[in-house]
């Protein structure tokens, strides 16, 4: 592996560099747009230099090619000449010349480890790094098979210093069902805990554990039926997956390992790993933002946590284009009324259509049965959080109203110490505000709760508050209920909303502590 550069990503001067790990765009000339590159890359221009070869590159090489307009990158072992690239990327050129004549893998995965740069860069691929012979593993460890408990996870010294005690797993079986089960040594595990994918013979757990992923992935001995069931044992940290024989006949093993299995990793190494979901229903909020319900896969079981995005991936134009997204309860309302679907098999999104943009529309244009891959869940929100919190503070702005969708239903139904929840909703006319009377109508449902609508172009008629985000909106708005009640204050909206909104609020003398800003 090659040294990565010590200086921070991006840069403290950058204009990428924003509040609370946010990412602010740099204005792109004309012409450089992202369809824009999709054209370029497919008009059989040599954006390479090498005329279509593909070579293997040195350290040595590699360093000598640290030049704006001779910019060769490694990310995952693989080199790109990102020359051609520098005036289309949406984080500026300075963010490029971070990683260049270096390994830039994990400047990249600091800032947008989700985007698939396989595809934006495909044509840009000088090669492969040259790899250094590597020692033999240990001809015991190859010829391993998955059956009874294994061994401790692959996880390093390391590791097991640092994080969390190293997970195990076991299984056993009856005439028609395979039992496998997870000790997580940890008893906060809940169902949102654990990821589940399994198709026919192959079979994917992921279970988050704090900051770090423990993987099982393997190749089962025998087929099996795609239900399936998960269940924990909460005071103990013991998950258990019930999966369904296809023919009853005895297993001799579970099966055999594929990549990264039984390993103990940061979250943040451990990929994302997307399923295909199919759209069931789309339904207008208002005049340019749908509801979109997606329906998982029977074989999997994915619950995605308060707070917490996940990845959206579309084809475009033959090019993979990935956008984060908060899913949402299919109501405001949905603790008051039994739900038209059940929760834990469909995923909800609220989202904007932005008529000249590139993701948005393809999204649109889907129809009822269409699909589209849907990755595990990221974020660093934590409902311990809300621990004995009295009063929460909801800033959000056009569509940063969707991650305070599940935290509101979340807060009123499950945090006995709350005293109040105020959500200050920020839009441009009354026809964009998302669940308007859904909103009001949760006031009288609960006095907790209360809004307040601040429009930045209002009508004449408008009785309303007016404006944008202001010391003197916020001073007024956080009213605490006590001196010395506590207090959580979530923010979400467009970039220069967020830094301006966090900013204030520090002005206000709140602290780091009391404020969590949503970004992905």
């Amino acid at each position: 592996m090659l040294n990565v550069p010590s200086q921070s990503f991006p840069a403290p001067s950058s204009q990428q560099r924003v509040v609370a790990g946010g990412r602010s765009k740099v204005p792109l000339k004309q012409g450089r747009s992202l369809m824009d590159w999709i054209r370029l890359t497919k008009s059989g221009k040599d954006l390479t230099g090498l005329k279509g070869r593909l070579i293997e590159v040195t350290e040595e090489e590699l360093k000598k090619h640290d030049k704006k307009d001779d910019c060769w990158i490694c990310i995952r072992g693989f080199v790109y000449n990102v020359s051609p690239y520098m005036e289309y990327h949406p984080g500026g050129e300075d963010e490029l010349m971070r990683a260049a004549g270096s390994d830039g893998t994990d400047l990249f995965d600091q800032v947008h480890r989700w985007v698939n740069y396989e595809s934006m860069l495909k044509e840009c691929l000088v090669g492969r790094m040259a790899v250094k012979p590597a020692a033999p593993k240990d001809y015991h460890e190859e010829k391993k098979v998955l059956n009874g408990m294994l061994p401790k996870s692959q996880a390093t010294d390391t590791l097991a210093r640092e994080g969390p005690s190293s997970p195990s797993y076991d299984w056993f079986q009856t005439d028609s069902l395979v039992t496998i089960v997870i000790y997580t040594k940890q008893k906060d595990i809940t169902l949102d805990s654990v990821i589940v994918d399994h198709q026919d013979d192959s079979f994917r757990a992921e279970t988050i554990i704090k900051d770090y992923s423990y993987l099982i992935n393997i190749e089962l001995s025998h087929a099996v039926q795609e239900d399936f069931s998960v269940r924990i044992v909460e005071n103990v940290g013991k998950i258990e997956i019930v999966l369904q024989k296809k023919e009853n006949t005895s297993w001799k093993c579970l099966g055999h390992p594929l990549e990264n299995h039984n390993s103990l990793v940061p979250k943040k190494d451990a990929g994302l790993f997307y399923r295909q979901c199919q759209l069931i229903s789309k339904e207008d909020v208002t005049h340019d933002t749908r509801l979109f319900c997606f329906m998982l896969p029977p074989s999997t079981h994915l619950q995605v946590p308060i707070g917490q995005h996940v990845y959206l991936k579309l084809t475009v134009t033959d090019t993979e284009i990935v956008k984060p997204y908060t899913p949402v309860s299919d109501s405001l309302l949905s603790e008051f009324k039994e739900p038209a679907l059940p929760n834990n098999k469909y995923i909800y999104f609220l989202i904007k259509i932005y008529p000249a943009g590139l993701f948005t529309p393809e999204l649109d244009h889907l129809q009822i049965g269409d699909f589209v891959f849907v990755s595990n869940p990221e974020g660093n929100f934590k409902t311990s959080q809300f621990q004995e919190l009295e009063d929460l503070f909801l800033l959000a702005a056009g569509t940063g109203f969707t991650p305070m969708v599940k935290l509101l239903n979340y807060a009123l139904t499950n945090i006995p110490s709350l005293r109040k929840v105020k959500l200050m909703f920020f839009n441009k006319t009354e026809d964009d505000i998302i669940w308007r009377s859904q909103l009001e109508e949760l006031t009288f449902k609960d006095k907790r709760f209360d809004v307040e609508f601040v429009l930045s172009a209002p009508i004449s008629e408008w009785n309303g508050k007016q404006g944008h985000v202001s010391p003197a909106l916020l001073s007024e708005f956080l009213k605490r209920s006590s001196d010395k009640s506590k207090v959580l204050i979530c923010i979400c909206g467009p970039t220069p909303f967020t830094e301006q909104g966090i900013k204030f609020l520090h002005e206000l003398n709140f602290s780091k502590d009391e404020i969590h800003s949503f970004t992905a």
